[in-house]
């Protein structure tokens, strides 16, 4: 098919495009999750990210590497979905793929598909995959239209595996930093580039790369452009301080199950997290603290929507992000004081300048003088 001859070179022994830019980076390094696929047949693989956290480089290096161990290059096939706009398309690939002998199958921006999952259930029941390996890539969590019940069962020795930003103890691997005045100089620049590689290179010109990408991944899922800027906007205006759905809806006019459907869609997105209100238990209808998973992302939003939030946000949002990646939770707790993040055995509250008053024995107090030291032991 021409589509496939277009987008692997591999076939002719060609230098890819992503390669290319990938060796020209000022920092480009080989993530190691593209060792944690599984390789063995049958295998159904899930890698999975928000979009420019390099899940595509990496799928390219894979296929690299599986050159370089002997796997010849025609039993190695890669499908670009944001290429497809009809799913009767992408059912023509997989039944193309079928048909010859390919070994390796690796399938690009899989959720930015309509359906996706249909077609390619449906080969994996035919067992016309038995003997093949798959690597399916998506922006969005398999929890969005209950996706991920379509195939368990079907994974064989698959894994799934998500793919985010640098944590900021990976940030400082990265630059080999050990010194604490090191790591605190290091902590600035996190604040501005976040765990996104890409951002090191060319801040500006990446920032607009990713806008656009998410523009069109907006689009994909069906969301309104104008209606995420506009939620967007009132949201970064609020944060870090807890607020109701009905906040937002009320500013812009909206019902404000349409601003909990969008962002909660933006949340599956890996864009957003939302941490709930917790005592003893969850109160899932109480007011929420939304934060950014990526200062970077936190910035691009910023600048997208023209809005200048409280500094104190972006303080707040990375400690959310790193006890979130940690202990799979987050939450928060405010009545007569508030704690702004709960997670696991933790409490912490997060201060952008020195805390004024004191907080209930066991609650952490993060400010700018230690905060990079917290982020490093937490992730011990």
């Amino acid at each position: 098919m021409e589509i496939l001859e277009k987008t692997n070179p591999h076939w002719f022994d060609e230098e890819d495009e992503d390669l290319i830019k990938w060796k020209n980076k000022t920092i480009h390094i080989i993530p190691k999750w593209i060792y944690e696929l599984s390789l063995q047949p049958f295998s159904l693989n899930f890698v999975l990210g928000p979009r420019r956290v390099g899940k595509t480089t990496g799928i390219k290096l894979l296929i690299q590497e599986l050159i370089k161990r002997k796997v010849k290059r025609k039993e190695i096939v890669y499908v670009n979905c944001d290429l497809i706009s009809e799913l009767s398309f992408f059912q023509r690939i997989l039944n193309y793929i079928s048909e010859n002998n390919f070994k390796f199958i690796f399938i690009d921006e899989a959720t930015s598909l309509k359906e996706w999952w249909k077609p390619l259930k449906g080969f994996i029941d035919a067992g016309l995959f038995k003997d093949k390996v798959i690597v399916v890539t998506g922006s969005i969590t398999l929890k969005v239209k209950k996706h991920a019940e379509f195939f368990p069962g079907r994974k064989g020795k698959g894994k799934t595996i998500e793919v985010l930003p640098l944590s900021f103890s990976q940030y400082v691997k990265l630059f080999n930093a050990k010194k604490l005045s090191e790591i605190r100089r290091l902590f600035k620049k996190y604040l501005i580039t976040g765990g996104f590689l890409g951002a090191l290179d060319n801040e500006s010109a990446f920032m607009k790369e990713l806008i656009d990408a998410i523009k069109s991944e907006i689009l994909k899922v069906g969301l309104r452009e104008k209606l995420v800027f506009q939620i967007m906007s009132s949201l970064l205006r609020k944060i870090p301080s807890a607020l109701s759905y009905q906040s937002i809806a009320s500013e812009i006019g909206i019902d404000y199950k349409t601003v909990a459907h969008y962002l909660e869609t933006l949340e599956e997105m890996y864009l957003l997290g939302i941490a709930y209100w917790k005592e003893k238990q969850v109160k899932w209808r109480k007011e929420k603290k939304i934060f950014f998973r990526d200062a970077f992302l936190f910035n691009t939003f910023k600048f997208w929507v023209s809005t200048k939030p409280l500094e104190s946000a972006l303080y707040e949002h990375i400690v959310q992000e790193h006890l979130f990646r940690k202990f799979g939770e987050i939450y928060y707790y405010r009545n007569k004081y508030e704690i702004d993040c709960i997670a696991g055995n933790m409490k912490v509250e997060v201060k952008a300048g020195k805390p004024y008053r004191k907080y209930p024995r066991g609650v952490k107090v993060v400010d700018e003088d230690n905060i990079a030291e917290f982020l490093l032991e937490l992730e011990k």
